[in-house]
């Protein structure tokens, strides 16, 4: 049986993917805005795969009996100040993300819940790769400074991400 504190906290969580696609589409859009269409659809890719995460728990919440609870969602920042920004915000947002999971699964735990604890574990390592792939990110924009060439080849490269 789910209950209503997990039930709102998981609901709180829907809220936050949602944001976090938000957040990448409005990256997204301000890639394009550069000329940077790679790095724009690596966003993209990002933006759809976290709506994809907010599902996941809404549809876990519907199958355990719960009710969801959908809240406003904020509006993202728009404009940004370059590439290597850019990421270093994902990257901090995903920490952010993180502590939200490391959240919810000590809730489960204080909780008893182990249906619930045992589904986060999929966004626990889920939390790991992005965290990851997000750091890989800045460092070799950071290794790129300011290198128009540099620039160029890490959004191409990252115009290669796969999931559209």
């Amino acid at each position: 049986m789910l209950l209503k504190k997990m039930e709102k906290a998981l609901s709180g969580q829907i809220n936050a993917e949602f944001y976090s696609s938000y957040l990448y589409m409005s990256m997204s859009v301000w890639f394009t805005s550069q000329n940077l269409t790679g790095m724009a659809k690596w966003m993209t890719v990002q933006a759809r795969e976290e709506w994809v995460h907010g599902m996941k728990i809404h549809d876990f919440l519907l199958e355990r009996g719960g009710r969801v609870t959908l809240g406003a969602v904020a509006a993202p920042p728009a404009d940004f100040t370059s590439p290597l920004a850019v990421f270093q915000a994902a990257y901090k947002h995903e920490q952010k993300v993180t502590g939200l999971i490391g959240d919810l699964v000590d809730l489960a735990k204080a909780e008893n819940d182990h249906a619930t604890g045992v589904f986060l574990q999929w966004f626990v390592s889920e939390q790991v790769e992005e965290e990851a792939n997000a750091g890989r990110i800045v460092a070799k924009l950071e290794q790129v400074k300011d290198s128009p060439q540099g620039l160029f080849m890490m959004d191409a490269v990252l115009g290669k991400r796969g999931g559209e």
